[in-house]
């Protein structure tokens, strides 16, 4: 598989997440405001999506309850959004394979490809440096 395949999901595989998948763990959700984890999911609940921040600073953020890891979510998760540094991508990928996500989204700016082919390789599908905001708002689900 090239570099340039593995990195890029298609504009077709990307509208097929956004519209089936609805249930978003955001690991590194911020409670402030003006930071772009906390945009994008309020961006995203507005839109009917179901937030689940992952932060062990708190306890709650956007009206949700917070969990400290993907592993401590009591329930299943369809995407895992990815909002940490890449030197912490392969943890939570491990995490997201384990807890049985359907999607890896790596948030603008963030690839890691040797993640990205693990998790394909398990059967997860893998987005990578692209904002779900953005993708969702040029497909106006």
């Amino acid at each position: 598989m090239s570099p340039t395949l593995e990195r890029e999901a298609s504009a077709a595989e990307i509208a097929e997440i956004l519209e089936n998948y609805r249930v978003v763990a955001v690991v590194g959700l911020s409670h402030k405001p003006d930071r772009p984890s906390y945009r994008v999911a309020q961006y995203l609940q507005e839109h009917g999506y179901r937030i689940i921040p992952v932060n062990p600073r708190c306890q709650e953020i956007l009206g949700e309850k917070c969990y400290p890891t993907l592993k401590d979510i009591p329930f299943p998760v369809e995407i895992v959004d990815i909002f940490r540094k890449v030197d912490l991508i392969p943890e939570i990928v491990d995490a997201a394979i384990a807890v049985g996500a359907k999607v890896v989204w790596m948030q603008q700016g963030l690839e890691e490809p040797h993640s990205a082919r693990k998790a394909k390789q398990a059967g997860l599908r893998v987005v990578m440096d692209r904002c779900m905001k953005i993708e969702h708002g040029q497909r106006q689900l």
